[in-house]
């Protein structure tokens, strides 16, 4: 009787869980059997099996084979445990020592040559190995780079079963025919999803250069600009509001120009997400930017807070983790899917129970909405000839439920572009890399002052501990005291402007926040316009 064991991982979500890949040899009628809850892609592994170990060169054990899959509980599927099934009959059937696999994590596919086919889901993975103990990992070659991003483990890329089967028995590692350069590779397909990359809109690159998006290619609109500072510089929640071509759309896409990059864990977090949904892009095994996501207002909740048949996939707001989910036509959104966001935005995460499991996903995002003020948009218009009836127009604007509106710290008016503006006559804006040099500078100052607690940015902080560990000024408050009075603020709101407030001192340089930050942080808060002058930073429009 021949046995073997080795190791792969299974993803739940974003999370992995080491695998025991055992197999047994015994006499009797030849037969191959998995158990140990595999899926349909998991099953038809007993034929490319198969096939890659007799392509490969080995001999296919004529006996009654049994391959476990440990613990059973845990639903497995995918095509990740082939490597490692291959590796635990070629160890039962002693063409290489048991002992070389039984310590070693194995992820990938065969192709019925014996190809290691690469595939999503790599990084979580090896993480999930690191956490378990394990040091020694074998991945598709193409892979490899993310692999290695886990610090403390060794990596092996193999282009085949024959190269594993060599480096396990000291043998000569034989060379596998690359790919002929200008030819596509068909090995890269398995780590991405047909259609997933499509119109989840990956942020172009922030620094602006190579053509993307710069905000000194808005005409006019001061005070959103000022707005999508603030936003950026704490991470906080933003909703636009005008007519059609007042310059939303405009404004969100460049919101991802002038945030800061990625922290190494950030990047880590982002990295494991994106390869889970298939959309890492080929040759970028970290990401190192903020991802901006923007779904069509047809998206169903499944599509927005993760979902699908069997254990829930990534979505929308998984996939803008540590980065930007854009709601564009907000209001036209199903009112259930809007409504599914208010977990996330408070928890920084969505836990997604179904029949087959519950799966818990990162969702800590900067969601930017943009409506129009009625469904012809003309509302706000003086003279511009909106038809639409008030009750019409009380129902498009309660589209936006209040318990999700009390959890975006920012409402800006986005006013008509006047003729001065839009023909250049009152000068250029800032470019995004002056502005995201002030957002840098804003979150240093709030990073060294939350430098031992358990937030990065203001949006973070508790509202207790800002009652009673970060204080404004004395006096700041008084003018949200009165507004809680008259109802226009919640308990809420009061910390949301307080969160605000502070960004607005951290882009200012103070200490804390004073009656003008409150007051600046009270106008982004409740869209009513108090007087306060331009801070900081906006020099050339005051």
């Amino acid at each position: 009787m021949g046995f073997a064991r080795t190791c792969s991982v299974a993803l739940l979500g974003v999370e992995g869980v080491v695998v025991e890949v055992q197999a047994d040899l015994e006499p009797g009628v030849a037969a191959f059997t998995l158990v140990g809850l595999p899926d349909k892609s998991l099953s038809e592994s007993r034929d490319r099996v198969r096939a890659a170990i007799v392509n490969s060169g080995a001999e296919w054990p004529q006996k009654k084979l049994t391959v476990g899959l440990s613990p059973a509980s845990v639903p497995k599927g995918g095509s990740g445990f082939d490597l490692a099934v291959a590796a635990a009959v070629l160890g039962a059937a002693e063409r290489i020592d048991p002992r070389a696999i039984a310590d070693l994590v194995l992820i990938g596919e065969l192709g019925l040559d014996g190809r290691v086919r690469p595939v999503r889901g790599i990084l979580p993975a090896v993480l999930a190995a690191a956490d378990a103990g394990y040091r020694q990992v074998v991945v598709p070659e193409q892979t490899a780079g993310e692999a290695a991003l886990v610090p403390g483990v060794s990596v092996l890329g193999v282009r085949s079963l024959r190269q594993l089967i060599a480096v396990l028995t000291d043998e000569p590692v034989p060379e596998e025919e690359p790919t002929e350069e200008g030819r596509p590779d068909a090995m890269l397909a398995g780590l991405l999803v047909p259609g997933a990359g499509i119109g989840t809109g990956l942020a172009p690159d922030p620094t602006g250069s190579a053509g993307g998006p710069d905000l000194a290619d808005v005409a006019g609109q001061h005070r959103a600009r000022r707005a999508l500072e603030v936003a950026a510089a704490g991470s906080h929640h933003l909703l636009l509001s005008g007519p059609p071509g007042a310059g939303k759309t405009m404004l969100a896409e460049r919101l991802p120009g002038i945030l800061p990059p990625l922290t190494r864990q950030e990047s880590l977090e982002v990295t494991a997400v994106h390869s889970v949904a298939g959309i890492l892009p080929p040759g970028e095994p970290l990401v190192r930017r903020a991802p901006y996501c923007a779904p069509h207002h047809s998206a169903t909740m499944q599509s927005l807070v993760g979902g699908g048949n069997g254990l829930p996939r990534p979505g929308a707001v998984s996939l803008a983790h540590r980065g930007i989910l854009f709601l564009d036509e907000a209001p036209e959104f199903s009112g259930k899917a809007l409504d599914a966001l208010r977990q996330p935005l408070e928890s920084g995460h969505v836990v997604i129970a179904r029949a087959a499991g519950v799966v818990r996903l990162p969702a800590r995002f900067l969601l930017a909405l943009a409506a129009n003020p009625c469904p012809c948009g003309r509302h706000t218009l003086h003279g511009a000839g909106c038809e639409c009836p008030a009750a019409l127009v009380r129902r498009y604007q309660a589209r936006l439920s209040g318990p999700l509106l009390d959890r975006v710290d920012l409402r800006v008016d986005v006013e008509p572009v006047t003729r001065a503006d839009l023909l250049g006559q009152g000068g250029r804006g800032e470019t995004s890399a002056v502005v995201a040099a002030r957002v840098r500078e804003a979150r240093a100052r709030a990073a060294a002052r939350l430098a031992d607690t358990p937030w990065g940015v203001n949006s973070e902080i508790p509202g207790h501990e800002l009652r009673t560990r970060y204080l404004a000024a004395p006096g700041a408050l008084a003018a949200a005291e009165r507004d809680i009075e008259r109802g226009l603020l919640t308990a809420r709101g009061v910390d949301r402007v307080l969160r605000v407030a502070w960004t607005v001192a951290d882009l200012a340089g103070h200490d804390r926040p004073d009656s003008q930050d409150i007051a600046l942080a009270l106008e982004l808060r409740t869209g009513v316009t108090r007087g306060v002058p331009v801070p900081v930073g906006a020099g050339e429009h005051a």
